[in-house]
């Protein structure tokens, strides 16, 4: 089970971050991945990172702003979000597979509920 948290209203250029629990599992397993949902769009993705945290991957979008990483001891995701920009406001997600990693949303088998992110202008 996965529960994504730390959401909430921000000003354009703030941060956030978003955590990712996890339960039930052997957290360090699983490859974690974070998407997103603005309303009327596709889900797209946002970041991923192997079980280690040895490598990370980043949509286009985010890079340079985003940061993903993990604490296995803990069983935790988070995503550091800075400079946020209005186009970053959608639901965002928290994803896990066994044996994917990377910004196919299909091949995660585990996902959490969503935590809305709002920036304003």
């Amino acid at each position: 089970q996965l529960q994504a948290s730390g959401g909430g209203l921000v000003q354009a250029g703030g941060s956030l971050r978003l955590s990712c629990a996890a339960s039930g599992r052997t957290f360090s397993d699983y490859a974690m991945g974070w998407f997103r949902q603005a309303p009327g769009k596709e889900r797209e993705f946002v970041a991923a990172i192997t079980w280690s945290g040895g490598t990370t991957y980043y949509a286009d979008s985010v890079k340079g702003r985003f940061d993903i990483s993990r604490d296995n001891a803990k069983n935790k995701g988070y995503l550091q979000m800075n400079a946020l920009k209005p186009e970053d406001t959608a639901v965002y997600y928290c994803a896990a597979d066994k044996a994917h990693v990377g910004p196919d949303g299909m091949l995660y088998e585990y996902w959490g509920q969503g935590t809305q992110v709002t920036v304003s202008s």
